[in-house]
């Protein structure tokens, strides 16, 4: 069983108000056969919005999860998909900014729920206070402005948030006013999210596609059901000085949906470095 088979002749639907369909929709439909709908009314912004005047509803995948089924809902389609994207400063490193990428699916069809992710430092994401126009000017340029979009906060509150700057000529305009205006002296401006605004993130949304993908196309060799992927992982690598456990990865563990077969799979290496191994580097 394959992911064409399961799929062919079937529709998704697929909620985004932001064209995410551009990367979705062509490889989503020639990997598994079924077509897909795009709903683009209906305001997904009240799930969250990255200028933080909405919070978004519960974690990253309980977003695309209420996503993907408000999309059933208005379309009546027996599959959802869904995009949900987070930033923040790398897990590991700090000064470095993160993007993760969820594209989930709900099927109803064989009644389970995959999703396909990216994460990585493939990002503009980033934020700055200027106090000026050439300020406002470079900050733009690093950011790949005017291709990926600006938001301006002005810090007023009556006119808070100025978002989808996307020429010079309105960044010049917008930026001028706001100081003019501002009791501060100074606005925030920050890299547009929102994947209609900004081609590096559209292109993360294309990997998690890819990612979604693979997975169904990943089979439980106990009963044949999609989407069997990793579900946990097991530490306890031995430290290649003393051999003792540390809490690296030793091996992911895979669970199917349906039958809840499980099947460990050891990760590359055997042992972990000692520097990472609390009793060698306490």
């Amino acid at each position: 069983m394959n992911s064409d088979f399961v799929y062919k002749g079937t529709k998704a639907s697929l909620l985004t108000k932001h064209c995410k369909e551009r990367v979705i929709k062509p490889v989503f439909e020639k990997a598994t056969g079924c077509e897909i709908i795009v709903e683009s009314q209906f305001d997904t912004d009240l799930f969250g919005t990255f200028t933080r005047e909405i919070p978004r509803q519960g974690t990253q995948i309980e977003a695309a999860r209420m996503k993907a089924q408000k999309g059933m809902e208005l379309l009546g389609t027996a599959l959802g998909l869904a995009s949900e994207g987070s930033f923040g400063a790398h897990p590991a490193t700090p000064f470095l900014p993160w993007n993760r990428e969820i594209v989930f699916l709900t099927d109803r069809i064989n009644k389970i729920e995959i999703f396909g992710e990216y994460a990585g430092c493939e990002t503009n994401f980033s934020s700055m206070e200027v106090k000026s126009l050439t300020e406002a000017e470079a900050f733009a340029r690093k950011a790949g402005f005017p291709e990926h979009f600006l938001v301006i906060n002005t810090k007023d509150e009556e006119k808070k948030w100025i978002k989808g700057i996307q020429t010079w000529e309105k960044l010049k305009e917008i930026v001028t006013w706001s100081l003019k205006k501002s009791k501060y002296g100074s606005i925030t401006l920050e890299t547009d999210m929102r994947a209609n605004a900004n081609p590096t993130r559209m292109l993360n949304i294309l990997k998690a596609t890819e990612n979604l993908i693979q997975k169904i196309n990943q089979k439980c060799p106990r009963c044949e059901t999609i989407g069997f992927a990793v579900a946990d992982f097991k530490s306890g690598l031995p430290c290649e000085s003393c051999g003792l456990p540390t809490g690296e990865i030793m091996a992911e563990i895979y669970k199917c949906q349906k039958c809840s077969y499980t099947m460990e799979v050891l990760v590359g290496k055997d042992k972990a470095d000692p520097g990472r191994c609390p009793f060698c580097n306490p």
